[in-house]
């Protein structure tokens, strides 16, 4: 993309505060952005310095839109004004690869997708260029939102190459939305979108240290976001900070969100171990636990056990489900092929992209047959009546407001195999349809770990929990990445 925009006029600006993109909350930034003690320009100037300086050893961001300096200046114009669109106007985002955005990448990981970009905006991009966000470029992802390969390697593409965790890049960022929670975490931008299905907003954001937000399904328009299932998948902001996560999705729904944490005295959370989790995790949480008792809150160990016909009907429906998304989606790109089987044979005479991991879940929803696909919405159904029953049944038998599990972790060292099984808590919510919010919690060595909270069927019921939780837990340190400028790079 060219940017040719003219550079508006701006008179009278007072002395200029010095931006750091990883520094300051969004409420401030877009407050100094008023008060045109800071313009838009300089804030994203001082991201695609950051972008310059650090991704050439963490390979978040997968492309950078050349338009993000006129988009800045028209910000500033609208400041200038006094006629600011939104908070968000003149604040740079970086969205992830499998959303839409009109003329810029659109890859979803895949050289499938590398020809034409799409040409027009995901429905949710739409919404944040008319709350005057600035799109300062699209972010590396685990290839097809991590659904091509159960041997799949996390935050890999064979587009972006591999994404590394800013706190050591010897580690993984884990996935899907591994270039968004590593850009956030590495200072490159205030604000990212992802995507998840199950786990991919929150996961990361765990073993990246920062804040996500997986709303409820159906929260945020899915049209224009490369899917699994229309029925399953979810877009969401990352942030730094949990209220910088919320004030953005506050500005995409429309409505507003809370922005205090709950009084600790009156909060009741159920601590969930999540069976076969790291123990490494599972001390944070406990940890973190503590922190909060010591707050005043009341925390108390619940049982949970995930039943397997719930489990086996969610990933049955997701399989049958795949094909007809991904099919709707690619009937709207320019040069795209047309259906899963012409991906899957392009694959196979692609050497770059079978090279590190298969295609085996992509042949095994290829070979569904319109029988197998006629039965997703009764598995759908049952999946997600069982899985919202067994969360109100959990929160009413130990009388708590809402369930608190680490989100899991920690990262692994990244090599060119398989990335190792790792117990996650994101399931359920993600089945219910419910939504889950991570925060940071604490480390292991250098390497962040967070905690997931989740239970109620309302963001609004959830959150002041969970900034409670961040308020008590959020310990944060500089990634190594901003310590080191002199980092190897080691591509893969």
């Amino acid at each position: 993309m060219t940017d040719r925009s003219p550079a508006p006029a701006i008179a009278d600006a007072p002395a200029r505060t010095s931006p750091d993109p990883g520094d300051r909350p969004v409420t401030e930034l877009a407050r100094l952005l008023g008060s045109r003690a800071l313009t838009s320009t300089d804030l994203v100037t001082a991201c695609l310095e950051r972008v310059t300086a650090v991704d050439p050893v963490v390979r978040a961001v997968l492309a950078v839109d050349d338009t993000a300096r006129a988009q800045a200046r028209a910000a500033d114009h609208r400041h200038a004004a006094g006629h600011p669109l939104s908070p968000l106007d003149g604040i740079p985002v970086l969205v992830k690869d499998n959303i839409d955005t009109r003329g810029l990448a659109g890859t979803a990981g895949s050289r499938l997708l590398a020809g034409a970009p799409p040409d027009r905006d995901a429905k949710v991009v739409a919404r944040l260029r008319a709350a005057g966000a600035v799109i300062l470029g699209k972010t590396n992802l685990t290839e097809w939102g991590n659904f091509r390969s159960t041997r799949s390697i996390e935050g890999w593409s064979a587009v972006g190459g591999q994404t590394r965790n800013p706190y050591d890049p010897e580690y993984s960022p884990w996935g899907s939305s591994a270039g968004s929670a590593a850009a956030v975490a590495a200072g490159m931008a205030p604000l990212a979108l992802g995507t998840e299905t199950d786990g991919s907003l929150v996961c990361p954001a765990g073993v990246c240290g920062v804040a996500a937000i997986k709303p409820a399904f159906g929260t945020l328009p899915s049209a224009g976001v490369v899917p699994i299932s229309v029925v399953q998948d979810t877009v969401g902001p990352l942030a730094s900070r949990l209220g910088d996560a919320a004030l953005c999705l506050a500005v995409l729904t429309g409505r507003p969100l809370p922005t205090a944490p709950a009084p600790p005295e009156t909060v009741r959370m159920g601590l969930w171990h999540v069976p076969g989790m790291s123990p490494v995790a599972q001390d944070v949480a406990e940890r973190a636990a503590e922190r909060l008792r010591d707050a005043g809150a009341v925390v108390v160990p619940v049982a949970l056990t995930l039943p397997r016909d719930m489990l086996v009907d969610g990933l049955d429906a997701l399989c049958a489900e795949f094909r007809p998304s991904l099919e709707r989606y690619l009937s709207s790109r320019r040069g795209a092929p047309a259906t899963l089987e012409e991906i899957v044979a392009a694959n196979r005479q692609d050497p770059v992209e079978l090279g590190l991991f298969g295609q085996e879940l992509f042949e095994r929803c290829a070979a569904l047959t319109d029988e197998d696909r006629a039965l997703a919405p009764d598995r759908r159904r049952r999946s997600r009546q069982r899985a919202r029953e067994l969360l109100a049944a959990v929160l009413a038998d130990h009388g708590v407001d809402v369930l608190m599990a680490a989100t899991g972790g920690p990262a692994w060292r990244i090599d060119d195999g398989p990335d190792p099984f790792t117990r996650t808590s994101s399931t359920l919510p993600a089945l219910a349809g419910h939504p889950n919010v991570a925060v940071p919690a604490g480390y292991t060595g250098e390497l962040p770990l967070g905690i997931s909270l989740f239970g109620p069927p309302l963001l609004e019921t959830l959150l002041p929990y969970a900034l409670l939780a961040e308020r008590c837990c959020g310990e944060r340190r500089t990634p190594v990445v901003l310590r080191n400028a002199s980092l190897p790079r080691n591509p893969r």
